[in-house]
């Protein structure tokens, strides 16, 4: 059961999440933070430090809401070259998807808090290295299943797939065309297939 406390700090992080994420940590104002919670200055740091503190919560609130979503769809498949084509899956969705939380939070966050932020910059590249290991264990476990070519360097490949995603997330959100996402997503399933593969 959550006290009163924790359900304001809930009710903060959920307000204003999607609008650090859209907006960035330097355009999100004090004023923008109050507005939208419709609780007083005094309410928000009762709670919160201070923004950064707010502003890191909320970027592992976007983080942890849309990663639970990855999860769920690739537990579909018990194989790991499966759960493989079950990422790619998931992403050709993925701009319907994040437009609710106001975007990529790992694109997003990461190209705003470049040159501005650098404790929320490491925690983006923490999130990066922690995707990337996801998958790498993945690639080492199709290994171990006979699914994937044991000459095939899991991590290289982990970064090749999640760099691809990346990419087509910035070209799909920088042109609306959802067309970079498919196509991206197209190229990864045949590079499983063509390259992974046993």
């Amino acid at each position: 059961m959550l006290t009163k406390s924790e359900h304001t700090k809930q009710y903060i992080l959920e307000t204003v999440a999607p609008i650090f994420n859209k907006h960035g940590y330097a355009a999100t104002s004090l004023s923008d933070i109050t507005s939208a919670t419709g609780l007083t200055k005094g309410a928000i740091y009762g709670n919160f430090k201070n923004k950064e503190e707010l502003s890191i919560a909320a970027f592992k609130h976007n983080v942890k809401k849309l990663m639970a979503l990855i999860s769920k769809h690739i537990e579909k498949s018990d194989s790991p070259i499966g759960k493989l084509y079950l990422i790619a899956d998931f992403y050709r969705d993925y701009y319907s998807i994040s437009k609710t939380y106001g975007g990529c939070p790992v694109l997003n966050i990461g190209v705003d808090a470049n040159n501005q932020n650098s404790e929320l910059l490491e925690k983006v590249r923490v999130v990066i290295e922690r995707i990337q290991d996801q998958v790498a264990t993945m690639i080492e476990n199709g290994i171990e299943a006979g699914e994937i070519s044991t000459e095939i360097n899991a991590m290289q490949y982990a970064k090749r797939i999640d760099s691809m995603i990346q990419g087509a997330v910035f070209m799909t959100y920088t042109m609306d065309d959802e067309f970079y996402m498919n196509d991206a997503m197209d190229q990864i399933d045949t590079m499983i297939t063509n390259e992974l593969k046993v």
